[in-house]
Parts: C-alpha cells; sequence; structure tokens
C-alpha cells in the first residue's frame, strides 16, 4: 500500500525499475493506454492531493466532491480537512489558508498519505503554506491570475515563485484559474463574485480530468443543491466544471492522466463517512439496538458541532437533540433524559469536557447511564480550535473531584466511530455508568469508505426497568446486580420511589448518610463496578505477531499512521508489532502480559505523554516516547522514523 506513488521520476518518461531498487518488484506504476482523446493514460496504484485556497475559495467542498467520486468509483480513500482557525482571515493570507488532503487507492489504505503527489494553490498564502509536504518532482498547479504583487507581498514572497526558479524541482503547471472561469461564464448572467464563486468547480473539474475521475457525481451533487432555489448558479457551476475538465483534455498541460483502479475491498454496500457522520449514525443504531429513544444535549463547539447537526436531521427515528445554554445545562439536560427512561448523550471538545466535569460526577454518583463525546482539540483553553490533539486523555480519565471513577474509549478511526458509539452506550447502560468516548478533530472531519452493516443483524440489547420492590423491606435503589449495577427504575412507578442527587448514598437503600465507612463501601462499589467493565468491543487492535523487539502502542486517531508503518517495516523484515488501545480505562491485564514479550515499547501520541504515564502506573512498563502537539496528525514516516533507532 505505497503512500506516494507517483515519486518515481518525471511524469513524461516511463518508470524504470532500475532506477529505483528499493522499488523493483513493487510494481507502482502499470501498464500505459490512450485515452479517447489520445493522451497517454498511466495506471498508478494510488494518489496524493491537497487542494489549497483562501477559506472562501471553497477547497473544502472541492475536496469533499472528489472525495466523493473516488469512493463511488469503488477507491479505498482516507481525508484530511485542513481548517484555518480564524472564522474569516484576512484573504491571500497565511492564517485563512485551508486545505484539503486525500489520498486514494486501489488497496486498503489507512491514512491521507504523507508526501502529496499533486497540489492545487489557489494563491500564493496557499502555496507558501503547503509547497514543503509536495514530494519532489510533485506536481503544483497554481491559479497564476491570484499571484499580484499584492498577493505575493501578504504570503511574504519578495519575487513571484512561478518565476524565480523557486519551484524548479517541481513540475509546475501554471492555469489562469479566474480568467478562465470568467470567459467560461461570459454568457451566464451572473455577477464578478458570483462568477468567482464557482473557480472551484473549474479546478475540480481540471483535476478530475488529470485523474480521471467521471463529473457525474459532481454534477448531480451541484443538481441537488443549488438547481431548484438558483438554477442559473447550478447552470454556472456545472459550466465551470466541465470547462476544467476540457482545458485539461485539450490544452495538453499535462504528458499524462492518471488512472487509479477501483480498490478489492470486501463486498458489501459502502457509503463514505467522517468521524462525526459515525458517531451520529451509531448513537442512533444504539438507540435502535436499545429499544430507547436518544437524546442528544450539546453545547455548540468546534470540532463536535457536526455530531449535533447531523442528528437534528434523525428526529423522525426516534432522536430528541437539545442545543443548550453552555456546557453545564448541555451535560445535565443528558442526564435528566436518562434518569427518564431515554439514552442521554452530550457531545463536547476539550473545554467544554472541562466545565462538564461536576455533573459527570453527579451522573457517578446517581449512577445513571449517560455518554459523553469528547472530540478532541489543540489546548489548553481556547487553544486551536481546528487543529486535533490527544491532550484530553488525563483528563477523561481522572479529571473530577474525589474518587471518580469513569470509563474511557477511543475510536480508532472515523469509521470505527461508529461501533465506538454503541459500544459507548452499552457500556454505560449494562454498568450503570457514564462512559467518555474520545474521538478527535482529525478522525472527526476525515472521510473513510464505510460498510454499511444490516442492523437487522446486530444483537438486540433488553434493558430491564423495574416495576416492583426488588427487596421484603420495600425497593433498594442501590441494590447491585452481578456487573455491580444498580436497577434503572424509572420516575412514576408506584412503590420505586427513591432519593437522587450528588450527596453521598446509602449503601442499597440509598438514603443520604454521611457516614465514613458508608462512604468508603461506596466508593469501592464504584470503582470495582468500573474496573471490572468487560469491553463490549474490541479492547485493542493488533497488528502482527505478539512477540519481537519493538511495539508501537497508540490510541484514538494515530492509529492509520501507526498500522501504515507497522505494515511498512515488517515487509523490510522488522520484527515490530503495533497495539492501538481502545479502552483506556479500565486498562485490561492482557495488555501488560503482551508488552513483556517486547525488548521496547514505543508510545505514540499527539500529547506529551499522557498514555505512557497511564502504561508505567499501570503495568510497570518501561516505556519511549514519541509525542507531538503540532495540531496535525502523525506521517507514516514519523512513526517509521521514531521505531529505527530500536530495531535490529
Amino acid at each position: 500500500m505505497p503512500a506516494n506513488t507517483l515519486s518515481d521520476g518525471p511524469l513524461d518518461e516511463p518508470y524504470d525499475p532500475s532506477e529505483f531498487p528499493a522499488l523493483s518488484g513493487s510494481a507502482l506504476w502499470e501498464e500505459n493506454r490512450t485515452s479517447g482523446a489520445g493522451q497517454t493514460v498511466r495506471t498508478i496504484h494510488a494518489a496524493t492531493i491537497r487542494f489549497a485556497g483562501d477559506s472562501g475559495d471553497g477547497m473544502q467542498l472541492t475536496g469533499t466532491q472528489f472525495s466523493d467520486t473516488s469512493a463511488l468509483i469503488g477507491n479505498d480513500i482516507s481525508t484530511l480537512p485542513d481548517y484555518p482557525a480564524e472564522i474569516r482571515a484576512p484573504a491571500g493570507t497565511l492564517a485563512g489558508v485551508s486545505g484539503f488532503q486525500l489520498q486514494f487507492s486501489d488497496s486498503d489504505i489507512y491514512t491521507p498519505g504523507d508526501e502529496v503527489d499533486t497540489l492545487v494553490a489557489m494563491n500564493p498564502a496557499a502555496l507558501r503554506a503547503n509547497v514543503a509536504s509536495v514530494r519532489a518532482s510533485g506536481i503544483i498547479i497554481a491559479n497564476e491570475d491570484a499571484f499580484s504583487l499584492v498577493d505575493l507581498k501578504k504570503a511574504g514572497y519578495a519575487t513571484n515563485p512561478l518565476e524565480n526558479g523557486l519551484l524548479s524541482g517541481y513540475r509546475l503547471v501554471r492555469v489562469p484559474i479566474d480568467r478562465l472561469t470568467s470567459e467560461a461564464l461570459t454568457n451566464s448572467g451572473l455577477t464578478s463574485k458570483q462568477i468567482d464563486r464557482c473557480k472551484n468547480f473549474f479546478t475540480l473539474g481540471l483535476v478530475s480530468w488529470l485523474y480521471d475521475r467521471p463529473l457525474q457525481p459532481a454534477l448531480h451533487y451541484i443538481d441537488v443543491k443549488f438547481r431548484k432555489k438558483l438554477p442559473a448558479l447550478a447552470d454556472a457551476n456545472s459550466t465551470a466544471l466541465k470547462a476544467g475538465y476540457l482545458l485539461g483534455e485539450t490544452a495538453e498541460l499535462f504528458p499524462v492522466q492518471f488512472h487509479v483502479e477501483k480498490a478489492n475491498l470486501r463486498p458489501g454496500r459502502y457509503r463514505k463517512i467522517t468521524g462525526n457522520e459515525a458517531v451520529a449514525l451509531g448513537l442512533l443504531a444504539a438507540g435502535h439496538l436499545h429499544g430507547k429513544d436518544v437524546f442528544y444535549g450539546s453545547y455548540p463547539i468546534t470540532p463536535a458541532s457536526e455530531i449535533l447537526h447531523n442528528l437534528v436531521e434523525m428526529k423522525h427515528a426516534g432522536v430528541t437533540t437539545f442545543q443548550a445554554e453552555d456546557e453545564i445545562a448541555a451535560v445535565t439536560s443528558a442526564i435528566g433524559a436518562s434518569f427518564g427512561g431515554a439514552l442521554g448523550v452530550t457531545g463536547t471538545s476539550g473545554p467544554g469536557l472541562a466545565l462538564k466535569a461536576e455533573a459527570i460526577g453527579l451522573a457517578v454518583m446517581t449512577e445513571l447511564p449517560l455518554v459523553v463525546i469528547d472530540v478532541q482539540r489543540g489546548g489548553p483553553s481556547t487553544g486551536l480550535p481546528t487543529k486535533t490533539e490527544q491532550a484530553d486523555l488525563l483528563q477523561a480519565v481522572a479529571g473530577r473531584n474525589g474518587e471518580c471513577p469513569v470509563p474511557v474509549i477511543a475510536a480508532a478511526s472515523p469509521a470505527d466511530c461508529f461501533n465506538a458509539a454503541i459500544e459507548a452506550v452499552t457500556t454505560a447502560v449494562r454498568y450503570m455508568t457514564p462512559v467518555i468516548l474520545l474521538t478527535d478533530g482529525y478522525i472527526a472531519n476525515s472521510a473513510e469508505p464505510w460498510l454499511i452493516p444490516n442492523v437487522a443483524d446486530m444483537p438486540r440489547i433488553e434493558v430491564k426497568h423495574p416495576t416492583e420492590p426488588n427487596d421484603a423491606k420495600g425497593f433498594m435503589p442501590y441494590a447491585r446486580n452481578a456487573d455491580g449495577a444498580r436497577p434503572w427504575a424509572l420516575p412514576g412507578t408506584p412503590g420505586l420511589e427513591h432519593r437522587i442527587g450528588g450527596l453521598e448514598k446509602q449503601d442499597r437503600t440509598g438514603e443520604v448518610t454521611c457516614d465514613g465507612a458508608n462512604h468508603q463501601l461506596m466508593v469501592n462499589l464504584r470503582a470495582a463496578k468500573v474496573a471490572g467493565i468487560q469491553p463490549a468491543g474490541a479492547s485493542f487492535l493488533w497488528t502482527g505477531p505478539e512477540r519481537g523487539d519493538v511495539l508501537i502502542v497508540g490510541w484514538g486517531g494515530t492509529y492509520g499512521a501507526i498500522k501504515q508503518a507497522t505494515v511498512d517495516l515488517r515487509k523490510h523484515g522488522a520484527a515490530v508489532s503495533s497495539c492501538q488501545i481502545r479502552y483506556l480505562n479500565p486498562l485490561l491485564p492482557r495488555l501488560g502480559e503482551l508488552f513483556e514479550r517486547f525488548k521496547t515499547i514505543l508510545v505514540a501520541e499527539l500529547n506529551l505523554g499522557q498514555l505512557a504515564m497511564l502504561l508505567r502506573a499501570r503495568f510497570g512498563v518501561r516505556t519511549v516516547q514519541f509525542n507531538k502537539v503540532a495540531g496535525q496528525p502523525f506521517t507514516v514516516h514519523e512513526i517509521t522514523e521514531a521505531a529505527q533507532p530500536y530495531l535490529k
């Protein structure tokens, strides 16, 4: 599964394996063929593209449409949207650059790619911010109309990089995108400003031709999005899309056209899905499987808001959403919903999790099922709202007052967010406890193909609410079953009235008490319940043998880079394996047994060593840390380089 398959020589020369001994026999490029327009079409196994421009240039939409088309024609895909933190930074500045990277392939891939094969730069700032990620001899498509003296100065260029030789190591393709879009839409009846907004579809058409993508999916999107209310804009975007495609076909800007065959994926019905979309669908499925309505109380916060946006569309399927005035109201409304018999869920990011801490403690004390979703971002405080990070782990495990244990589950990929959401609900209901589900900005916004499950084949979970007292002395709200869970008695059930609230409760009876011995008992019971939780899904994801020189350990959204690095290293004979931990609290004893079979435990995480700290405390294992807090996910190369010193 090569990450960068265009990196083996000039694009107008045939691939010669003898020139690249390390790649001999890998057949990164297949046979050439000729298109209907006479161009050479070169079949490749994978490619990485990044669209970059101002936040108002429509690069997220362009990347999304290219990804959708690639998924629809059967490629495996992995995407990385990269938003600016500023809501509307000054046009043409580095702070306002918005990017969208994707890798698409004819085989399984796990990351959006390390080096970029083709960069689309809509202005100088986009070029300056992204050129370092382009591989040697990679393609740079530059919108030369935007490289005015004013725009060059905004981006920090003293001279024009399109003319001063700065890009001599790349295949530079200068395209007057603004002018060509305007000429194509001369008779559209739109204003100049409206025409300018169509240039992203012109760009999409051009790159679609370069990589042999059909236009029909994008044309369908335009019709659905604009045709009914804005028919003139629909016509203009369609025209711009086709004009960009025809430019590629007729202008001979590129010596070859590239084609990626469909991937040999597991049979079934697929759709492209982001992590936030998968969480929403997972919550919906969890409600169906448990026979319960879902209540989602949330205060809008980046990058978790899309979960709320998706769930709002599901009210017909037993989902109620509540946009609260603050984080505390959001979580307490979800606790109230759980007390009333619904599946109470709340979502947030790191700053909001801090504000919800006391209420999560309330759910621990009342022992009510609650799911808290934390889509992590760069911190502390407001931090980097649109950038990814994994620095909330210790907060999730121990960030509350008192002895307040909470199970913590971490999703490993966008598609895995679906399973993780179901597992979080299942665990919360079975053990009558709040559960924190950790995702992060990377997997929340990135996308991959998702094999749609048959819900009819998924096991139903029967939820039993008591209807009569459970003791000769009356109802005992804190009597426990074999899992340590108390009964989920619904308010209004005759004879089952009981106290609820944050004050300590008497064992079994639930009466308020400050007795020290009882407090010790209840603290121990709550801790034992969480410590004894059995995972509702895979506790960790393993790659490679269970013995070797190096074990790369990670959690959450680092899965793709760690997985690919492990596969690549093993292809070169390295005795390396990887373990992606999904259940972070409690940590299963099995992990300690596996750790003992490796000479080096390399813990890679997007923080300064929080998981490494927990592993040392829990298992006494000596770890080597590899940490990154730059607002970006790991690359495969970074993981590979970090492991090299510890391999024979």
